[in-house]
């Protein structure tokens, strides 16, 4: 009975999002640096740098559902983007809804339709799918440039209202333009508390899903989905909710992406996102929760980090140039390459080269 008693007490302990010390003291440091991070960054690049990561985090950890723990392989992320910042866009900018409105709507919306996506999913595996989810992208920009009613067609979707700073709005205070106990907050410090808090909970929400009884179903149809099912791991329920999940969190992504630029075009929404998405959770770590998050401060913000600094790069011509290399043409370089290292060289991505180190100072000087 002792010995039975303190295996539960072990089991009990490792399903603990924070069972050691250490652990609960990066999540007191993450805090700190949850308030601290905007007020010492202020107004500079770095700030909206961080911005653009978070929200590519978001939009990673839900393909990481999919693909990393459901073996789902999806090209069509960048869909379920759109739908989430045309939802967030039609609601909050064209009839003035607030973000309590907007957000939950983008998901719901972005759910749906990831669902629907998901009875494809039922049939088809590995390449297959792969090629279907790549059609899905073009389908969803053919809707985005023809439904003008909502998307405003080849012109795009402007989300700033006129007089306000921004769609982000929670009764009195706004986002962007955040003003609370007397401190004025700018757009990237505001949006930052908004788009880290949210990544917060959605990261904590994945954790826990993945802990239970849905996440374990999710890996064994990745795993092996005929023996899943011989089991009782129900396909149908796993494999659409899977594709539910991820395509809410792409389109909470794109609610934040529609309110944070301010604009909406249906080009943004392409091939090249849904490979940049990829590349995030490659680099981070496919089938990890954390590895989309460090994947994304890796390489999310690599567009707008390029386009910075594009006149300090030797040979890199400007975003008009008619010829040579652009900075959009460099982040694809850079994608690819980075998708082919990490396949190559370390497939758990910065994930595994993170445990290899706590695995090599738990274990020294006892090593051989």
């Amino acid at each position: 009975m002792a010995r039975s008693s303190t295996l539960t007490v072990r089991y009990s302990q490792s399903l603990r999002l924070a069972p050691t010390r250490g652990k609960q003291g990066w999540l007191v440091v993450l805090a700190v640096l949850y308030f601290v991070v905007p007020s010492v960054l202020g107004r500079s690049f770095w700030l909206n740098v961080l911005d653009y990561a978070g929200i590519a985090a978001i939009g990673a950890v839900g393909l990481n559902l999919l693909t990393g723990y459901t073996g789902q392989v999806s090209l069509g992320h960048a869909a379920f983007i759109g739908v989430g910042a045309y939802t967030a866009g039609f609601l909050g900018a064209t009839h003035g809804l607030s973000l309590l409105v907007w957000l939950p709507a983008s998901a719901l919306v972005g759910a749906v339709v990831g669902a629907v996506l998901g009875l494809v999913a039922l049939r088809l595996r590995g390449n297959y799918l792969a090629i279907v989810t790549v059609g899905f992208i073009f389908l969803a920009q053919y809707v985005f440039q023809n439904w003008t009613s909502v998307t405003n067609g080849v012109f795009g979707l402007n989300t700033v209202p006129s007089g306000a700073a921004s769609i982000a709005r929670v009764g009195g205070y706004d986002f962007g333009d955040l003003r609370v106990l007397g401190q004025v907050f700018n757009q990237n410090q505001g949006f930052f508390f908004l788009i880290w808090g949210l990544l917060a909970v959605l990261v904590l929400l994945a954790k826990n899903v993945v802990r239970t009884r849905p996440g374990r179903a999710m890996q064994a149809v990745r795993d092996r989905d005929v023996a899943a099912e011989v089991i009782g791991v129900g396909l149908f329920r796993t494999k659409v909710g899977a594709f539910a999940l991820a395509s809410a969190y792409a389109a909470i992504a794109g609610a934040l992406v529609g309110a944070f630029t301010g604009y909406i075009g249906y080009n943004q929404f392409d091939l090249l996102m849904s490979i940049q998405y990829v590349a995030i959770i490659i680099v981070g770590g496919v089938g990890t929760i954390y590895g989309g998050v460090i994947g994304a401060i890796a390489v999310g913000a690599l567009p707008q980090i390029i386009s910075q600094y594009s006149g300090s790069i030797p040979g890199l011509a400007g975003t008009a140039a008619t010829s040579g290399v652009t900075p959009a043409i460099l982040a694809q370089i850079l994608y690819g390459l980075l998708i082919v290292v990490f396949l190559v060289v370390e497939p758990g991505g910065i994930a595994a080269l993170w445990r290899r180190v706590k695995a090599y100072f738990a274990t020294w000087p006892f090593r051989y």
